[in-house]
């Protein structure tokens, strides 16, 4: 299993008047640890672009267990519990306060489309390489 946290804190703008995050803002904190979890591991998004790979996003699911508030520090744990042996690819998230609480739980399934034939694609081959020690 693949596993990297992300911290965000919470801005003003993403909160509402009780200062609680408005729930849209979760699938944007999805994202920004889903990108720095595979820059973590030499791969860029951009780069994967640039390779003619898309990755939309095909399904999200969220569970909210308790708020998060204006000005709190998140981590974001982002895993890949499973090497994808197709299309697909799932990103399992759990967001946690500064006092290790659980707060939301997301599930983002995404898959490889070549951006010129608009089809669905296998994971590139490098990408696998990278992922491929997590699960041995």
């Amino acid at each position: 299993m693949y596993e990297y946290n992300t911290q965000v804190r919470v801005r003003y703008a993403e909160a509402d008047p009780m200062n609680v995050v408005y729930y849209g803002n979760y699938a944007q904190y999805f994202e920004v640890a889903r990108v720095e979890s595979l820059r973590n591991l030499g791969i860029s998004y951009k780069t994967i672009e640039e390779m003619g790979i898309m990755l939309p996003v095909v399904e999200l699911n969220i569970k909210y267990l308790r708020p998060a508030k204006y000005d709190d520090l998140l981590t974001i744990k982002t895993m890949i519990k499973e090497l994808p042996i197709d299309h697909r690819i799932q990103f399992d998230q759990e967001v946690y306060n500064e006092e290790g609480k659980l707060l939301t739980i997301g599930i983002v399934k995404l898959y490889f489309m070549d951006k010129n034939l608009s089809k669905r694609s296998e994971m590139p081959h490098f990408l696998r390489e990278k992922l491929s020690p997590y699960f041995v």
